[in-house]
């Protein structure tokens, strides 16, 4: 019983700590890339990145806070560089998206990610859910078709990449279920992050020159005019690197479902938060629309631990 208790305590600190680091990337982000001048999300997700890598070597090596685990094969290696690969994409697609709709409405198509799980589940695992499962993820994408309509600061092309970043997202958690419990090629979190991150800064590096080729001189120039320019950078990086660790950790110790409807829940506090402290503006249509998404995930899950 003491035992169960600890780990309820463990876990509820661990869903804490990634509810924190989270909102406070996505708000960080937010503000950077439209309150700050600073219009580069590519770059600012290779920082991210480059974080990841160093601290997780440090934490590692140096540190010694887990044991130093070897790639044992080719496929597992071929699945943590496609995580990588895949993981950019959602990132950068997300910081985009951020560029051009409001934290709110970003939040709100991020919370059908529980489709695209379901989808890619089947495909890759070939795992099928009960009709009824799948029914209740009907409200969770009627819910954004109706945000949409309602959205006063929609925009096209930020709809499109806060969609594909979010399908991105949900293959990503797959992958990383996969990656994380895999009998005989699996690894714990930190090394996971640890060989994930610098695939994903080896794909951003040539993106940020190729698109983003002013960057450090606007950087620099920012820095310059803005005190806090750097330390800003230096924190939301940080707090990538705690983000994405205790991502993995939620995953390992929970489950997959049990991640998607934390994470929504984690996205209705951050729409609250960003409307308090950005004052995008909302209605009620949109209010609603959002709130059928949010209805349908905790549907989905009900269904999902009934009938499993």
């Amino acid at each position: 019983m003491a035992l169960l208790q600890k780990e309820s305590v463990f876990i509820s600190s661990l869903v804490i700590l990634w509810y924190s680091a989270n909102i406070g990337v996505l708000l960080l982000n937010k503000f950077l890339l439209s309150n700050y001048g600073f219009r580069f999300p590519i770059f600012l997700t290779m920082c991210h990145m480059t974080a990841c890598a160093t601290l997780s070597y440090i934490s590692i090596v140096f540190l010694k806070l887990v044991p130093l685990q070897k790639i044992k094969s080719r496929s597992q290696f071929l699945r943590i560089a496609t995580l990588g690969v895949v993981f950019c994409a959602s990132v950068v697609g997300g910081n985009i998206s951020l560029r051009y709709l409001p934290v709110s409405f970003n939040q709100a198509v991020g919370a059908t990610t529980p489709f695209f799980t379901a989808v890619f589940a089947y495909l890759m695992t070939f795992k099928r859910e009960a009709w009824i499962t799948y029914g209740a993820l009907i409200p969770v994408v009627a819910g954004v078709v109706v945000a949409s309509g309602g959205e006063p600061g929609f925009h096209l092309f930020g709809f499109i990449m806060c969609l594909g970043a979010t399908a991105a997202r949900a293959f990503k958690s797959v992958l990383q279920s996969i990656l994380l419990s895999s009998e005989g090629e699996k690894l714990n979190s930190m090394n996971l992050l640890l060989y994930m991150s610098p695939v994903a800064v080896i794909v951003l590096l040539p993106a940020t020159l190729i698109m983003e080729p002013d960057v450090l001189d606007v950087t620099v120039a920012l820095g310059q005019k803005h005190r806090f320019m750097f330390l800003l950078l230096f924190i939301n990086s940080a707090a990538a690197y705690l983000a994405n660790l205790t991502n993995f950790l939620v995953t390992k110790h929970t489950s997959a479902l049990t991640l998607q409807v934390l994470g929504n829940a984690k996205g209705a506090v951050a729409v609250v938060i960003s409307i308090l402290l950005f004052r995008n503006p909302v209605t009620f249509v949109g209010i609603a629309g959002y709130s059928l998404t949010v209805m349908g995930v905790v549907a989905y899950g009900e269904t999902k631990r009934r009938y499993k």
